[in-house]
C-alpha cells in the first residue's frame, strides 16, 4: 500500500510539473503539437501524456530553429553594407586610375595598332634585323 501511495504522489508530481514547463515553455520550443493541445494530452493521458511531453514534445534549446529575420533586421547582413560601400569606392578609384592610364596613352589608329614609331620596319617587326649585327633592313 505504501509504494501505491508513493507512486501516486509522484505521478501527480510528475503532471503538475509537466503541465507547469508545458505552459511556460516558448512556443518555438513546442514539437509536434500547440502548447494547449499538449497540456490536454498530459492531463487526460497521465502517465503517457507525461511521456509523450518529455519524449516528442519539449525541444531542447539547442534544437530550437532560429527564426529568419528580414535583411534589415539581421546583424550579419547590415555588417555587409560598410564592405559592399569600401568596395564600391575602391572600384571606382581604381576606375579613375584606368582613366587617367587610357588618357596618357597613345591614340590607335582606323586599324586599332598603335602609331608607328621611326624604329619600326613596314612589315611591323622592330627595327633591327635577326642577324643583330645592328644594321636595319629598307
Amino acid at each position: 500500500m505504501r509504494w501505491w501511495i508513493i507512486l501516486i504522489v509522484g505521478l501527480v508530481v510528475a503532471t503538475i510539473y509537466s503541465v507547469i514547463d508545458c505552459a511556460l515553455i516558448p512556443a518555438n520550443r513546442v514539437r509536434g503539437l500547440k502548447k494547449p493541445a499538449w497540456i490536454l494530452i498530459i492531463l487526460l493521458l497521465p502517465v503517457l501524456g507525461v511521456i509523450l511531453w518529455f519524449a516528442i514534445g519539449r525541444a531542447r534549446a539547442d534544437q530550437v530553429a532560429k527564426p529568419r529575420l528580414a535583411p534589415d533586421d539581421d546583424p550579419a547582413f547590415i555588417g555587409t553594407l560598410g564592405r559592399d560601400h569600401d568596395q564600391d569606392e575602391r572600384i571606382r578609384r581604381l576606375e579613375e586610375e584606368l582613366a587617367a592610364l587610357d588618357s596618357d596613352a597613345p591614340d590607335p589608329d582606323v586599324t586599332g595598332k598603335a602609331t608607328p614609331t621611326p624604329d619600326d620596319n613596314p612589315d611591323g617587326s622592330a627595327g633591327h634585323s635577326p642577324d643583330d649585327t645592328g644594321r636595319t633592313d629598307a
